[in-house]
């Protein structure tokens, strides 16, 4: 069987996103296909997400922040949404989660700590049931 592919979207690409995604490689490793983006991307990576995600062992700064293309719906078997509302589309059969996360853009890096260890409760979970379904 093909491996899942895992799309996480967020406004920016720049903090929430590239978090999970980062988490979710760290975690499964080439096991899934990991993709993200923005529905309105900046030009760069948050640099205290990239802090927060480098105080944990993980370089994301690999990474930049991309527009959502329909097509990476599409392709994914999960995606994940972190506050882009009604601008992500849908296709059924998919299965969609919403994560409310807050999001790091200006906060200090206490804050982004939080979101970084909520996000990797979150990924533990979704790894686990990945493998149970894709096993």
């Amino acid at each position: 069987m093909s491996k899942p592919v895992v799309l996480f979207v967020c406004v920016h690409n720049a903090g929430r996103s590239q978090m999970a995604a980062g988490w979710l490689r760290h975690l499964a490793g080439d096991s899934v296909d990991v993709r993200s983006a923005g529905s309105a991307p900046k030009d760069q990576l948050n640099p205290v997400a990239v802090e927060a995600m480098r105080e944990v062992g993980i370089d994301i700064t690999g990474t930049t922040p991309r527009l959502l293309d329909t097509d990476d719906v599409r392709a994914s078997d999960v995606v994940i949404t972190m506050g882009c509302g009604d601008t992500c589309p849908t296709f059924p059969g998919k299965r969609y989660e919403d994560w409310d996360l807050t999001d790091p853009a200006g906060q200090p890096i206490e804050v982004v700590r939080q979101v970084r260890d909520e996000i990797r409760t979150r990924i533990e979970k979704l790894v686990a049931e990945l493998q149970l379904s894709h096993s």
